[in-house]
Formats: structure tokens, sequence, C-alpha cells
């Protein structure tokens, strides 16, 4: 979320970005079985510890499951999108051999993207749409992505 931050100029705000992309799941391991009430336990606790307006709305947007409505911010849209080409990423990178973020490339990524049996989980009309939205294109978004994760590969164990 830092480095979508960047990319459209949004300087002053990589702070709530990062707290956006940090911050989203919080509660989902407590909400896992079921999807509709995720976000709702985060949105509690980041509103009571008076966490930005901005912030709390991107996360609970994200959450197609729980009837939210559509993001409208580009903040919202950054976050909705980017939940789903990280798993892409992270499941391009679980098939090495290696595992490892630093062998994988954007080119794999998006040859994987076509795949549909592939991490099935990924939803892939959602980033179809991507372009339409946050005026990016998918091949961007994975190429940010990636360089992004692997520049924290030792966090993420990858």
């Amino acid at each position: 979320m830092r480095a979508l931050a960047i990319r459209f100029g949004k300087e002053n705000e990589i702070e709530n970005w990062e707290l956006a992309g940090l911050l989203h799941d919080m509660d989902w391991d407590k909400t896992r079985n079921e999807p509709a009430t995720h976000t709702k336990l985060t949105e509690e606790i980041l509103k009571k510890e008076n966490f930005p307006a901005e912030v709390v709305e991107a996360i609970r947007r994200h959450n197609r499951e729980a009837g939210n409505p559509p993001p409208e911010t580009l903040l919202e849209k950054a976050l909705y999108y980017t939940e789903e080409i990280t798993g892409l990423v992270v499941a391009a990178a679980l098939i090495l051999p290696s595992k490892k973020l630093a062998d994988l490339t954007n080119e794999s990524i998006i040859k994987r993207f076509k795949e549909s049996a592939f991490a099935r989980g990924v939803d892939r009309e959602l980033l179809k749409e991507m372009p339409s939205q946050i005026i990016l294109s998918l091949e961007e978004l994975t190429a940010i992505a990636l360089k992004t994760m692997q520049g924290m590969n030792e966090e993420l164990g990858l």
C-alpha cells in the first residue's frame, strides 16, 4: 500500500495507506468462519482508538461478503485490489521449488493469473475491472506488489 501511495502521488497520505494495508485483516482469525462479520471487529477497535476515518472506511469496504458498499476513494480501491493481487503473488511463490519471492517474476504471475484453476480464491474478475477503476494495469499492479513483497521477503517468510 505504501508503494501504491507513492505511485499515485499520495506521499502525504502514506501513513494512512500503510495502516489500511497492515490492519485490514486484523480480525480475520476470529471471523474467518463468518465472512460476513469480517472487518466489523476491526472497525470497532479502530474507531475506539481514534484511527483516521478514511482508514477505517477502507478496511470496512474491502469486505464484499458483508454487503458493504463498493470502494469509492482511491485508498479504498487500492486496498480492494491489492488484497487480491498479493494473494496471487503468494500463491505463485509457494508453487516454486524454492518457495521464494526472489525467484518469482512478474511474467510468471501474469501467466498464473490466466490459469483459472490456480489460486482459485483470487477474484480475477475483480482484478480485470481494476484498470477502469484506478487507472493501473494488472501488469503494473503485479510488478509493484512483487517488488514490494520481495523487499520484505524475510518478514513474509518467503
